[in-house]
């Protein structure tokens, strides 16, 4: 990097470049990223609550 001046300047111009999101998007996404967290974690409580049943039985037919 020689010059600092015109890398401040580049940088500049392209943050002028960047769009961001919308409120109603952001919110959207948020909300989205959420639902998703809530799907993600019923999943995991299942599987779980099914391998610990499955495992019980394992275990008692062993003993």
């Amino acid at each position: 990097m020689k010059n600092p001046i015109k890398f401040i300047q580049d940088v500049k111009q392209e943050a002028f470049k960047v769009t961001w999101p919308t409120a109603k998007e952001t919110v959207q996404g948020a909300l989205m990223v959420f639902a998703m967290a809530v799907l993600a974690s019923l999943f995991f409580l299942l599987l779980d609550q099914i391998l610990k049943f499955l495992l019980e039985i394992i275990l008692r037919i062993s003993i």
